[in-house]
């Protein structure tokens, strides 16, 4: 929980508001600012800080600057029965993720599985969002999405793969479900953004230079990743000694979903630069939805998946330790003190918060800061 004394908390709904304002200030529709809206205060509330209101700003001034469409239009490319293809034409990520998820649940719904397939898309928030939708229908969910390059290869110092999450939902007997939401990297850009704006330098092992080497100072790094000289590194760290190329192995098959299936495009054609000149970056997604009423049933897929959970939370504890947790449920318990308490706001984000406010004449507004 943040303890730092420039943080200042807000309550979860005039945040919320605050950005489905933000995004009608913008031009978009009222329906499409609200699930934007809904979708990252979402995160918020889970204890995902890099992907709530922190976006605001980093959408803000990919709006600005064309690289996301203000409203959505989406084009159907193909439709079958168990599948689709959709074209976000660079709308907002949230608003096309969306749609493609309840197609898929849709498709699921009668004949078993539903898989659609996007690109030409936007960031689209935190992918456990979606694989919660079609949990709350009642199925498994499947997601993944590609992105701008920031991760190197294993034995590489390039950055060129995405942060790519593969994120799955599963339905439980229990209060939360599971939901494995993270990155194929060790960190995601935006705990960088999250450090940079708390001034805290980060910790050797997550980024390497282009001479190999750690970097621990954020805004250096965020500077160097804008011109190619530093990259994340995959789960397992560089090397292979902790696995390395297991975490580089999934994030190369997430570029590989997140393409074919589409015909979108992939690695540096993500950039969002061309020419010298800020470009759309043409985001792919995959979403799947499985029904277990066409396995074994819902039922028995809640008391199954929520009896492993349990057995894995009971299992013998590490010296120091008194609680083994399972996928999902620390966002869950976080969901909880976040409602009472309100949205940690950090000076950084203070600053961004009021300068988007400013720029838009949000002057109905009152925030304590």
């Amino acid at each position: 929980m943040p303890t730092d004394d420039n943080i200042v908390y807000v309550d979860a709904s005039t945040i919320e508001n605050f950005i489905k304002d933000t995004f009608l200030a913008m031009g978009t529709p009222e329906k499409e600012a609200k699930l934007v809206a809904k979708i990252l205060i979402a995160a918020d509330l889970r204890g995902i800080e890099s992907h709530g209101i922190g976006r605001l700003k980093y959408y803000y001034d990919r709006m600005k600057r064309g690289q996301h469409q203000t409203k959505t239009n989406i084009t159907v490319l193909k439709d079958t029965p168990t599948t689709a293809v959709l074209d976000g034409n660079h709308g907002l990520g949230q608003v096309i993720a969306h749609q493609a998820m309840t197609m898929a649940i849709e498709k699921a719904k009668k004949v078993g599985i539903g898989a659609v397939s996007v690109r030409n898309s936007t960031h689209f928030g935190i992918a456990g969002y979606y694989v919660m939708m079609a949990v709350e229908a009642g199925m498994i969910g499947v997601c993944c999405t590609n992105a701008r390059p920031a991760v190197a290869p294993t034995f590489s110092v390039k950055p060129m793969m995405g942060t790519n999450p593969l994120t799955f939902g599963i339905p439980t007997d229990e209060e939360f479900p599971f939901v494995l939401d993270c990155a194929t990297s060790t960190i995601q850009r935006g705990k960088l953004e999250i450090a940079e704006r708390a001034r805290k330098q980060m910790a050797p092992g997550y980024v390497i230079g282009k001479d190999g080497n750690p970097m621990t100072d954020p805004t250096a790094t965020l500077k160097a990743f804008d011109k190619g000289e530093a990259a994340l590194l995959p789960l397992g760290g560089a090397g292979e000694e902790f696995g390395g190329y297991k975490g580089y192995g999934y994030s190369a098959t997430v570029e590989l979903l997140s393409a074919i299936l589409s015909g979108g495009v992939f690695l540096w054609d993500l950039l969002g630069i061309k020419d010298g000149k800020a470009v759309p970056y043409r985001v792919g997604h995959f979403f799947l939805a499985i029904n277990p009423e066409f396995f074994m049933g819902l039922e028995t897929c809640k008391k199954t998946a929520g009896e492993i959970c349990r057995q894995l939370r009971a299992s013998s504890k590490a010296p120091g330790h008194d609680h083994v947790y399972t996928a999902g449920e620390k966002e869950f318990l976080a969901e909880k003190r976040v409602r009472k308490q309100g949205i940690p706001v950090n000076k950084g984000l203070q600053e961004e918060i009021k300068f988007v406010q400013k720029e838009l004449k949000l002057t109905q507004y009152k925030f304590p800061f």
